[in-house]
């Protein structure tokens, strides 16, 4: 009788063991949420204010649930300060970076790594660099992404006479990621459905 219930532990042990491991472990990634992106600041987006209100709330979701969060932020002068909204805790991973891939000259990846990390959830500015860059990045990291569209935010775009909106960039870079790089959700849809 003992020897059978010995046995059916280690089972049992084994098996939780295995689906803990097992469970895909997702993080965070903020990308340049700082404050040169909002107005006043030195290269004002459309519409900052709305997508760092609801990537708080991917960030405050993330934070009740203890996991793992990275904020990234470009290298920058005076306005490089990251946006209230979003502030970093002292516990979390802050990556400081030269280029528009988060993961080039940084421990990103490494991180990531060493965290065990599977899944990431992106959000951030600008839209068409550095929030589309990392995830395409990621991905051929062998991450799977999902991009929370709405948490996103860019701004209008000049090419040669012609002026693009920034509604129809952001629109456009998300439709490139979709299904392709990543899966593209608005934030009631990632926390609710």
């Amino acid at each position: 009788m003992k020897k059978s219930i010995i046995i059916l532990y280690f089972i049992f042990h084994g098996i939780f063991l295995y689906s803990q491991e097992s469970t895909p472990k997702t993080a965070l990634i903020l990308i340049d949420i700082q404050e040169f992106y909002f107005p006043e600041g030195a290269v004002p987006l459309v519409n900052p204010e709305p997508a760092a209100e609801n990537a708080a709330r991917i960030l405050s979701s993330f934070r009740e649930k203890s996991q793992l969060v990275v904020h990234i932020k470009h290298a920058f002068g005076q306005g490089g300060e990251i946006h209230p909204l979003v502030a970093p805790y002292d516990v979390e991973k802050i990556i400081t970076k030269n280029e528009v891939n988060a993961f080039l000259g940084t421990d990103l990846l490494a991180y990531l790594r060493e965290n065990g990390i599977t899944n990431l959830v992106l959000v951030g500015m600008q839209t068409h660099m550095c929030l589309e860059a990392a995830t395409r990045a990621a991905h051929d990291f062998g991450f799977d992404c999902t991009v929370i569209g709405d948490a996103c935010a860019t701004r209008d775009l000049k090419f040669g006479d012609t002026i693009v909106p920034a509604a129809q960039v952001h629109a456009a870079t998300l439709a490139t990621l979709n299904r392709t790089y990543a899966k593209v959700l608005s934030t009631d849809v990632y926390l609710y459905e």
